[in-house]
């Protein structure tokens, strides 16, 4: 018997993977951008079945992301362990938009994977992508990409190579010099260092290429850690790209064009780590994209998938299925059941709000805030039992104080629906169902009042481009219990809302593919569904939802 790993291994947005074996234990550490608690880690014993084990940086004293950029705040974090500690190093980017960026780098540790973690240490602010090799002399490197905004300025590749230095964990603090060791091949956008010793030489893993469809993942290696460092022959040694590698490859970062999609479901592969098994066998974890077909627009946002790899008699490292694109299905030699709650996609999800070990367990494992913690005071299910209490704060555009709650599209065809009580007072104030990738970017479907004539009101108003190209407002029968939904099949959506009984779309059709990196300028997250309220006159009106269901179809 053997199973067949099906990827992506986390579907929806789950991006830059770094993954570390513990024993028998797998974890994998992925990115969140603006979404709090800032870093994901998801944990497995048979590299199937994947669960969220943790979400570490969940105070303002480890994350405080208030103000930040869309697809700014947690970017690339590495996951390792060593001294019976797990090391956590992660960049809070605060601004990405302008030539330089601001991309200050930290150090977290826990003797668990739940915790408790520590005080942050502040490494340094040189680029982002940071990541921590222990060599077995005891010795801890840092390396992390370095950017020089003056070559942005002149409208160059602004990522020249790759710096190493010493972290004395005694001191919590880089020691030494930084040393530029490798500059990238014509892959260009040489980021995400991963390294790794084996057989006497030590291995420099780089994502290049950009983060669009021309991604790829480079491997060099050097007898001496501070290089130089000699690059694989057959590079790169996974990408989903393809064009030719002639040294013309974009430099630009933001890049996404419609290409030849090739064989495989899974595009924009690279930014990959790997880890070995007891049994000596391989693994790599990488990013990926999935394309709505015909289009290049990926809704989902950047995923994780995994593929077995194999060490050859030239000491390289090399696809174990052979050439260089990824695989949509790895076949494990063992047979290994899948257990049906911890799939992420192709499911049915209800959250109810009855118990409050269960709301942790699936709700608040599920559903992130924007760039600040929850506060229980805002958001809970103790003011009134079996209810989702939210009380409304900022509008939908705001960076700092928004009352949401959201969870990643996981498939490319679902259905979400909620019910609410709610009752407001004027127009300011509004509650509903939020289908978003970010401010600028987004549907929002929601119950408000009209002042002059006092009616309630059902509304939908559409975001594109940090524009309101849509706005639709209809008289709505106040019930006190309303219901909510939001169908989307591929790049088509739409909203309804459910009155005397009768479900009755409103809005129109929507452009899911609008929602995906391809689309946004500097972007890098994924589509969003979820719940919110405002209050923009007295930041105090609630609304209550007693459910929230998310099907796929």
């Amino acid at each position: 018997m053997s199973t067949k790993i099906v990827n992506p291994i986390l579907p929806g947005f789950h991006a830059d993977p770094s993954i570390c074996r513990v024993g028998e234990d797998y974890y994998i550490a992925t990115s969140t951008f603006e979404w709090f608690p800032g870093v994901r880690i998801h944990h497995s014993r048979d590299l199937v079945n994947w669960e969220t084990v943790a979400m570490p940086l969940d105070s303002k004293v480890l994350l405080d992301m208030a103000g930040v950029e869309p697809s700014g705040g947690i970017w690339a974090p590495c996951l390792s362990y060593s001294d019976g500690l797990f090391y956590l190093i992660y960049t809070v980017v605060k601004g990405h938009m302008r030539e330089i960026f601001e991309t200050p780098n930290y150090l977290t540790t826990a003797p668990s994977i739940t915790g408790p973690w520590s005080d942050p240490v502040y490494l340094n602010s040189s680029g982002f992508d940071p990541s921590l090799f222990h060599d077995d002399d005891g010795r801890k490197w840092l390396v992390n990409m370095e950017m020089d905004y003056r070559k942005q300025v002149r409208g160059e590749n602004p990522f020249v190579g790759i710096v190493l230095q010493e972290y004395d964990p005694q001191l919590k603090k880089l020691v030494g010099k930084p040393l530029n060791v490798f500059q990238g091949t014509p892959l260009a956008c040489t980021e995400g260092p991963h390294l790794y010793k084996r057989n006497g030489w030590y291995y420099l893993m780089c994502a290049e290429g950009g983060t669009s469809y021309e991604h790829a993942e480079t491997l060099a290696r050097s007898r001496t850690l501070q290089g130089p460092y000699e690059v694989h022959p057959e590079n790169p040694v996974i990408t989903a790209w393809e064009g030719s590698i002639d040294g013309k490859k974009p430099s630009h970062l933001f890049r996404g064009l419609l290409h030849d999609m090739g064989q495989s479901g899974l595009k924009k592969a690279g930014h990959a780590s790997i880890c070995d098994t007891p049994d000596g066998r391989w693994f790599l974890v990488h990013l990926c994209g999935r394309p709505l077909p015909g289009t290049n627009c990926c809704v989902l946002g950047r995923e994780t998938a995994l593929q077995e790899v194999e060490w050859r008699e030239d000491d390289w490292l090399y696809l174990k299925q052979g050439g260089n694109h990824p695989q949509d299905f790895v076949e494990l030699e063992e047979d290994v059941p899948v257990i049906e709650e911890m799939r992420k996609s192709g499911v049915e999800r209800v959250y109810t709000f009855e118990d409050q070990e269960e709301f942790a367990r699936t709700f608040l494992r599920d559903f992130q805030t924007l760039r600040i913690p929850r506060d229980p005071q805002d958001i809970n299910i103790t003011h009134r039992p079996g209810w989702l209490h939210i009380r409304g704060r900022e509008s939908i555009f705001s960076r700092y104080r928004q009352s949401l709650m959201a969870r990643r599209q996981t498939d490319f065809s679902f259905e979400a629906e909620t019910e609410l009580e709610f009752d407001p007072e004027t127009y300011s104030q509004s509650a509903g169902l939020v289908y978003r990738y970010d401010e600028d970017h987004q549907y929002y479907l929601f119950i408000s009042r009209d002042d002059e004539t006092g009616s309630l009101t059902i509304n939908v108003l559409s975001i594109l481009a940090g524009k309101v190209v849509g706005f639709e407002t209809l008289p709505l029968k106040e019930t006190g219990r309303y219901r909510l939904g939001v169908e989307v099949h591929m790049e088509k959506g739409e909203f309804w809302y459910e009155e005397e009984g009768q479900r009755k779309t409103i809005g129109g059709r929507l452009d899911a593919s609008a929602l995906s990196d391809d689309r946004v300028p500097g972007a890098f997250t994924g589509a969003f569904v979820g719940v919110c309220v405002q209050d923009m006159r007295d930041e105090e009106k609630a609304a209550d939802f007693r459910f929230f269901r998310y099907k796929a179809l």
